[in-house]
């Protein structure tokens, strides 16, 4: 990643000195290569890390409420825009789909134009995808608002673990949490506020949705004051070619990586279920609509808290296996549940659900900490991202082809045990106190 791609994120680095002539592979990190941190001078370093924070806390807020927001209001997306099912299915694969395509693309863009204004245009894609498709006219425009938006959520997903490893090396932990928590609580807030915040606007689905892209558009704003701060001049030789500042890291000969990214596709997987069947299974056992709203709401709420303390506990771990090992407990004990007695229970079995589902800040966590630099960390959280949103794609759709063919809820149950035995396994494996630069 070249020397200005980091002063897109940070203050002035101090001058570099030239580029060394290309020396055999030994495995030591090129001259080159990204900082593990953006150096810090001069009295705007401080201001400068609160705006980084404030950017990191914005945008994690709106990587999820473009998706969650639609999920409140698909009945009236479909009547308004003539939607059949097969369509509507499918939008609830697209998000899993762009995060896989959009995210391959992101490390080619952070070394091109920088993390900090990938991310910035991110952001101004999201705002700008929520604000059309309501208005775009039609079920294509609709899907094409739709995806500008997931292709800023995805490039920023990968990003900004990167952002925590090069400003905050020796806080990886704290910091994710505190990205992931708000994560989460912008994930429940736009699954709480569309329906309400629609009847205040006037009842119309187009507004209840369009809204959304002021969160968005504020998000803009702190990465354009870093952007401000961007190096003018001065890159080393050669340090703006592809390729040269990074490690060489063959991402997909890592067993860590693979480890990892198959972890985070069953995470995502479990989450992607539990979001789209647990009410209905709640329902089917005779619990009220509003109730298994509420228990929904409950489980995703769960993640608010402990997105923000798992990743201090996991940051001071050497091995994550624990960690991996409770939460996928959890999980088994809520389907167990599940299966057993889904009313009786409910209350609990939402809150072991909820508790497993943080996988997903664990996850994160680990991808920051199992590379040695923020060139390794574009990588890996690309791949680990990428590979498990592709992973994750035929979980909710296999469910829904077993409950619709066996008439219950035993089968989809069983498959949602079998898969979380793996990612327990797996888990433990990406757990493990390595990082991919020593597997080269």
């Amino acid at each position: 990643m070249a020397d200005e791609d980091l002063a897109t994120l940070g203050p002035a680095a101090e001058p570099l000195t030239p580029a060394a002539p290309p020396a055999r592979d030994t495995g030591a990190v090129h001259p080159n290569a990204v900082p593990e941190r953006v150096p810090e001078s001069g009295p705007a370093a401080g201001w400068l890390t609160g705006i980084v924070i404030a950017g990191l806390v914005l945008a994690a807020l709106n990587l999820r409420p473009a998706i969650t927001s639609l999920g409140a209001l698909l009945k009236e997306v479909r009547d308004g825009l003539g939607m059949s099912g097969t369509v509507a299915g499918l939008l609830t694969s697209v998000p899993a789909l762009c995060f896989a395509v959009f995210g391959f693309a992101a490390p080619r863009l952070a070394r091109r134009w920088g993390p900090g204004a990938v991310v910035c245009a991110g952001m101004a894609a999201i705002a700008v995808g929520v604000v059309v498709r309501p208005f775009a006219g039609g079920t294509p425009g609709f899907l094409a608002g739709s995806a500008l938006a997931l292709a800023g959520i995805a490039v920023s997903n990968v990003l900004l673990p990167v952002v925590i490893k090069t400003w905050f090396p020796d806080r990886v932990g704290p910091m994710t949490g505190l990205y992931s928590m708000a994560l989460a609580l912008g994930t429940s807030l736009a699954a709480a506020l569309t329906v309400p915040m629609t009847a205040a606007l006037g009842g119309s689905w187009r507004t209840g949705l369009a809204v959304w892209a002021l969160l968005a558009a504020l998000a803009v704003l702190p990465w354009l004051v870093l952007l401000l701060r961007r190096r003018p001049a001065g890159m080393a030789p050669g340090s703006g070619r592809p390729g040269t500042g990074e490690p060489p890291i063959r991402i997909t000969s890592s067993p860590t990586a693979w480890a990892l990214a198959v972890f985070f596709g069953l995470q995502a997987t479990a989450a992607y279920i539990t979001m789209g069947w647990m009410p209905q299974i709640f329902r089917d056992a005779g619990v009220s609509a509003g109730t298994a709203g509420v228990l929904l709401a409950v489980t995703m709420a769960m993640g608010v808290p402990l997105s923000f303390v798992l990743p201090r506990l996991a940051s001071r771990m050497r091995h994550q296996g624990p960690l991996v090992v409770a939460l996928g407990v959890c999980g088994l004990a809520g389907y167990t549940g599940l299966w057993l007695a889904p009313a009786a229970g409910a209350w609990g079995w939402a809150l072991l659900m909820g508790i497993s589902n943080c996988a997903f800040p664990l996850a994160l966590t680990m991808i920051g900490m199992r590379s040695a630099t923020p060139a390794g960390v574009v990588k890996l959280s690309a791949f680990a991202q990428s590979v498990g949103y592709l992973i994750s794609i035929p979980g909710p759709l296999l469910v829904g082809t077993l409950y619709q063919h066996s008439g219950g809820w035993g089968l989809p149950i069983a498959l949602m045990v079998g898969l979380m035995v793996p990612q327990i396994a797996v888990g433990v494996l990406a757990g493990r106190n390595r990082r991919i630069e020593d597997e080269r």
